[in-house]
């Protein structure tokens, strides 16, 4: 069974961050109602506290462009899939009449096999489509393996050596859909954040005009560490990836030729 991570859910990244970096600040203030931050000290504790605050900022924007690098990258793999699959359509003219049919055959119902697997959500029904994905590879192989090796010619191990890149780029999608931003970073980044908060609270005046402001970091947190798992998730939140180029690829392999008749 695949792991389920928290932050494929963006919302509930929200919505405990939120509560967690709201519930930090308010220790703080706690604290600070206990032993109050005196005030000959109070530039001494800016300046600590502006330094956490930049370690956080570096630490979020790091970790932001993390996210964005791996979302760039299921997109390159995405465009070089379909590239791969609608060259090798293409190569299928090189083999026998007969192999030649079943091999497109075959790369329609593999390619409608991969739209799916970018599309789909639901756990199960990824199970189901994984397997017959990997049916589907085992037999296009099988398509052009008995060809390549009746008849070993230069045009039969191109249309081999293609097949051969269908079936890696489905391999490096996979890679980079699990290529994930670290747990390590995500604790890293939450515990300075929890920090910062806490800070926060211990120097806000305990004034009640001025207790709103305890909220205001805690959000802001929320929404960046809710943005970066959205772009992080393949599958959750908003922010997906659309296999464009292979549905393009699909549109273009059903439309009729030309020489086909009306």
């Amino acid at each position: 069974m695949a792991l389920i991570r928290v932050t494929d859910y963006p919302p509930l990244v929200f919505l405990v961050s939120f509560l967690a970096l709201w519930f930090a600040t308010w220790l703080g203030g706690l604290v600070s109602s206990w032993r109050p931050l005196k005030e000959e000290v109070r530039s001494d504790y800016s300046g600590i506290l502006g330094g956490t605050m930049g370690l956080l900022a570096l630490i979020i924007g790091f970790t932001f462009s993390m996210s964005i690098s791996r979302y760039d990258q299921r997109k390159n793999f995405e465009a070089e899939e379909a590239n791969a699959i609608g060259t090798e359509y293409l190569r299928a003219d090189f083999l026998p009449q007969a192999e030649a049919a079943q091999t497109r055959e075959l790369l329609q119902s593999y390619l409608d096999q991969r739209i799916l697997t970018y599309t789909t959500r639901d756990r199960g029904e990824l199970d189901r489509i994984g397997a017959a994905t990997a049916k589907l590879q085992s037999d296009l192989w099988s398509a052009v393996r008995a060809p390549a090796a009746a008849q070993p010619t230069a045009l039969t191990g191109l249309v081999a050596s293609g097949m051969n890149d269908v079936l890696n780029s489905q391999g490096y999608t996979q890679a980079a859909w699990l290529n994930r931003i670290p747990r390590a970073a995500w604790f890293l980044m939450i515990s300075i954040a929890l920090g910062c908060n806490a800070l926060i609270g211990y120097g806000v005046r305990s004034a009640t005009r001025e207790r709103g402001l305890r909220l205001v970091l805690p959000l802001f947190l929320a929404v960046s560490f809710m943005l970066i798992a959205d772009i992080d998730s393949p599958r959750g939140g908003v922010i997906r990836l659309s296999p464009v180029n292979l549905q393009s690829l699909a549109a273009s392999l059903a439309a009729p030729s030309p020489g086909q008749g009306r």
